[in-house]
């Protein structure tokens, strides 16, 4: 075992390569594996620690159980082959033959962003109980600023303090299904340390594994900032869009067209407006600094939360109007919704659009049914849609999700089996004029 406190990068991304060093990486969900493998693969020797027991079964099979991410079933295979890469459900085993800890857990919020650190601090007391002095605790789950300082009392514990062990902060940077691009060098990495020989130690790890290296912070606290920061201005330039776009509606305007040749300007980049925000990020993360604020009145960020979250009755809004322009109503009408998850291409439900389109839309009395290619029939069911793979007799499409297949929807062919020719497009997947000339009445999110 080697102790990286006190060591300088490039001897510690020597050591890395070497196979001196042992990571443990705590969490082996869709970010974790992903590390722990990049890591594996880049000479550590790593161990993945999780508590469900079938997940660390098929990773000591060599079995990839995080399906979406493109080339981590190679990975996973080779680096556990090559013994560089193990699993275990005891978190104080790894701990104590580990040199470096990595904490990856998943933290739930509610719809306020009040996080359910236990299973942060759960590791932590783990960790605290194989600690040694030389180690050093990494946090890269998503946290309010402030959160990882407050484990040095739990790390204490070890009878060492803080100095004795180096704690750090190192946010994830990745999105599901370009995890390993994202690690590897996508992005430079965000660290922040508790101490200069600590931040030096942690520099030399992450430069191993990116390409793109390494920016060092003033604080570990200004580290986990800058994550959350990221999730805020993608919050609130998408309020500033669907903004617009509802303006747009009103006046006549087609926003698509605006926004398109606006942002020929280099100064101006308005994003796409669509049906709302989801997954376990943009809509979480403003809701940290909304929460920390005292003195500050977060009222911009406040608002774009409010906006956002105003989107899926938008689209519902939408739907009735083009029922009633079809001598439809609503209470009835057979809607068919396009896409359970939040966003294409990745079957993740948090925060969903989907899952407050489905649930107006029963309140507006529509018998509403539910596709989505990734998905199935018990997920449409368990938010309260009937699972439907055609688009007999329907009398309003209504797309929720910019799932690549719904880019290329064969119009003329639906236009054969609907009963009403309607489609309300929330993510402007489809083109107006094309589905116009074949009768149907469009709709979409700042469309004219």
């Amino acid at each position: 075992m080697v102790k990286l406190l006190g060591m300088s990068r490039e001897d510690v991304r020597e050591a890395i390569k070497n196979g001196d060093v042992t990571i443990a990486v705590y969490g082996l969900g869709k970010m974790g594996l992903p590390l722990a493998a990049v890591f594996a693969d880049n000479g550590a020797k790593v161990i993945g620690v999780d508590i469900n027991e079938r997940v660390v079964n098929s990773v000591n099979n060599g079995e990839n159980h995080i399906k979406e991410e493109p080339g981590l079933d190679e990975l996973v295979k080779k680096n556990v082959e090559a013994g560089r890469l193990k699993a275990t459900t005891d978190g104080i085993l790894a701990a104590k033959k580990a040199d470096v800890m990595i904490i990856l857990v998943p933290t739930l919020a509610d719809d306020r962003g009040n996080l359910k650190l236990e299973s942060v601090y759960d590791v932590a007391e783990k960790i605290s109980k194989g600690l040694e002095k030389g180690d050093i605790v990494i946090t890269e789950a998503t946290m309010p600023p402030g959160t990882t300082e407050s484990l040095i009392p739990i790390l204490e514990k070890s009878g060492l303090k803080l100095g004795d062990f180096g704690l750090a902060h190192a946010p994830e940077r990745t999105m599901t299904g370009t995890a390993i691009r994202d690690i590897t060098g996508q992005y430079p990495k965000i660290v922040g340390a508790s101490d200069e020989r600590t931040l030096e130690a942690v520099i030399g790890i992450y430069e191993t594994i990116n390409r793109k290296g390494v920016i060092p912070m003033s604080s570990i606290k200004a580290a986990e900032a800058v994550k959350v920061f990221e999730g805020i201005y993608r919050d609130v330039n998408i309020a500033l869009a669907n903004e617009l776009a509802l303006w747009c509606e009103e006046h006549g305007l087609d926003a698509i067209e605006i926004f398109n040749a606006a942002n020929t300007q280099p100064y101006c980049h308005l994003h796409m407006p669509g049906a709302g925000v989801g997954g376990h990020c943009i809509p979480i993360y403003p809701w940290f600094v909304i929460n920390l604020a005292k003195k500050t009145n977060v009222r911009l960020i406040r608002t774009a939360r409010e906006i956002n979250d105003s989107m899926p009755r938008h689209v519902v809004e939408l739907t009735v109007r083009a029922l009633n322009d079809a001598g439809k109503p609503m209470k009835g009408s057979k809607i068919l919704v396009l896409g359970l998850t939040f966003r294409g291409g990745v079957k993740e439900f948090t925060k969903s659009p989907a899952i407050d389109v489905i649930r107006e839309l029963k309140e507006w009395g529509a018998e509403v049914y539910a596709y989505d290619p990734l998905c199935t029939r018990e997920d449409a069911e368990r938010f309260g849609a009937k699972w439907k793979e055609d688009f007999k007799d329907v009398d309003a499409i209504v797309i929720v999700t910019d799932h690549r297949e719904f880019k290329t929807l064969d119009l003329k062919e639906i236009a054969a089996e609907v009963r009403t020719k309607v489609i309300v497009d929330g993510r402007n997947v489809i083109h107006p004029e094309e589905a116009k000339k074949l009768g149907f009445i469009y709709k979409g999110v700042g469309r004219v």
